[in-house]
């Protein structure tokens, strides 16, 4: 694809657009306020491309948690989980495209359990001509935290995080927003106002000790895996920044995807 125009991958948290404390609770006042930043965003600004990815939060993680889905599907009782997993995520897919879409924006899902093989957890095979095609006609491919099936392991959970991994190597984004409801990574969990304002390959090690687990069920790992994996990243594509952020104050959505300097910023350098 082109890059004549800014690509943004945008990640709305679970924990940002679900109660996790509370099974198949969606935010939706919230939901429906980061419909309309996004959608004053681009009307501002008509020339940037759009991904949107969102977790699964309280509806995906619980249930997958039940079975252990990330680990390998195998047995009849674990293929039923599977199939609740599935439903459970596409059933917060569903809300999250229902408001967006309420908002005039042009939204469409593409469902990694429609589309990846992976084998051991790894793409195997994935088609991203549809994708990339809707992303030529100006419409807002929208991904999520999903139930695959994997040559090795029958099945199993592959994270937002994880299919902005793979997407990053083909569609070559200029930013990625992983918004959540933390206010970005901590240096001091009992602090939420001590704010790491930039993580980069050298002082990794010197801030990893301070990161910590998703308080909640979250099968996909917490902040660590997704500080670890948005440094790969950022490693592998010059150029390409990371910011994890809060987006529950209104308006501050909108201010990240204009490219104000909220939470942590991950970078190859500073």
């Amino acid at each position: 694809m082109s890059n004549a125009s800014t690509l943004i991958l945008l990640k709305l948290g679970g924990s940002l657009i679900t109660d996790k404390a509370q099974p198949l609770t969606a935010r939706e006042k919230l939901i429906r306020q980061l419909a309309r930043e996004v959608a004053a965003f681009r009307k501002a600004h008509p020339e940037t491309q759009l991904v949107i990815g969102h977790g699964s939060g309280s509806f995906g993680h619980a249930v997958a948690s039940t079975y252990q889905t990330q680990n390998g599907v195998h047995t009849p009782e674990e293929w039923q989980g599977f199939a609740e997993v599935w439903q459970a995520a596409h059933q917060l897919n569903q809300i999250v495209i229902r408001h967006f879409a309420e908002a005039g924006l042009p939204v469409i899902t593409f469902a990694p359990s429609a589309g990846i093989t992976a084998d051991a957890r790894k793409v195997a095979a994935w088609d991203l001509a549809p994708l990339k095609a809707a992303l030529a006609h100006r419409l807002i491919p929208v991904v999520l935290g999903d139930v695959i099936f994997d040559r090795t392991l029958g099945g199993t959970i592959f994270s937002t995080e994880m299919v902005f991994q793979h997407l990053t190597q083909s569609l070559h984004p200029d930013r990625l927003l992983l918004a959540g409801i933390e206010k970005g990574v901590y240096s001091d969990p009992a602090r939420p106002e001590a704010i790491i304002p930039v993580i980069t390959p050298e002082n990794h090690e010197a801030v990893l000790p301070q990161l910590s687990g998703s308080h909640h069920a979250d099968v996909t790992g917490g902040m660590q895996s997704k500080v670890a994996l948005m440094l790969a990243l950022v490693q592998q594509n010059p150029g390409l920044t990371a910011r994890i952020f809060s987006a529950e104050a209104p308006g501050s959505l909108q201010r990240a995807l204009e490219g104000a300097d909220l939470g942590t910023l991950i970078a190859r350098k500073l």
